[in-house]
């Protein structure tokens, strides 16, 4: 039966998953879009919005990892969150492709207005401005991304270190073992000697005690029978 925990994580990592398919369909969205401004505006402040939910959940599974008793379930959601981490910066690189296409768009379709005689001056000044602050948008999410690997690397770093100290300490635990059973070993040989040599002993008090009592007969067999 699944715990808690594992509840929360699944839960998790289906939203993340439902935000990421959400992402990708504005991408395309914005790819395929050829205006007006508005449209596109709209779509980059939702696919911005998209972002920021993904990036939290991601943050709410590492938490979740962190939280872990087991280090194996630990490592085996740091290395989902990271995945799902790698996906994002992906996504966030697919969005600035798909704005460069937009823009590529917008400006064929300026051309084709200013071919026609149409004043179109002040509306393409709007899309750069737009572009542009589009494009400041998507490198700090970047930025942000890029700060919450390094984050992950230092805490991978940490947790190999620990690792590292855990296994010296077996190797450590491992040697005073081999130690201990030496010296049992030893004693272990050192009793037999003692059961031997007890044995001995006991042999040789038993035989001063036989020739003991047959020297004794011998002097009673004298003085009692002497003509025998």
């Amino acid at each position: 039966m699944a715990s808690s925990s594992d509840v929360h994580v699944r839960i998790c990592g289906q939203e993340i998953i439902k935000y990421d398919l959400e992402i990708k369909a504005l991408i395309q969205d914005i790819r395929e879009c050829c205006g007006p401004q508005a449209v596109l505006l709209d779509l980059n402040s939702t696919v911005k919005e998209k972002f920021n939910q993904l990036r939290q959940r991601i943050q709410d599974m590492e938490q979740m990892a962190k939280e872990q008793d087991r280090e194996t379930d630990k490592q085996a959601i740091l290395s989902e969150t990271e995945g799902h981490r790698k996906q994002m910066l992906s996504n966030q690189t697919a969005w600035r492709k798909a704005n460069l296409a937009c823009k590529m768009a917008i400006d064929n379709l300026e051309k084709d207005e200013l071919l026609q005689g149409g004043d179109s001056v002040r509306q393409r000044k709007a899309t750069k401005e737009s572009l542009v602050q589009t494009s400041s948008d998507i490198t700090e999410s970047l930025m942000s991304v890029s700060r919450m690997m390094s984050q992950q690397v230092q805490q991978s770093e940490e947790t190999i270190g620990t690792l590292a100290s855990s296994s010296r300490t077996v190797l450590e635990t491992n040697e005073e073992f081999k130690a201990m059973k030496g010296t049992i070993h030893s004693g272990r040989k050192l009793i037999l000697k003692y059961n031997r040599r007890e044995l001995t002993d006991k042999l040789l008090i038993f035989l001063a005690l036989a020739l003991f009592l047959a020297t004794v007969l011998y002097i009673l067999k004298k003085r009692l029978f002497p003509f025998i």
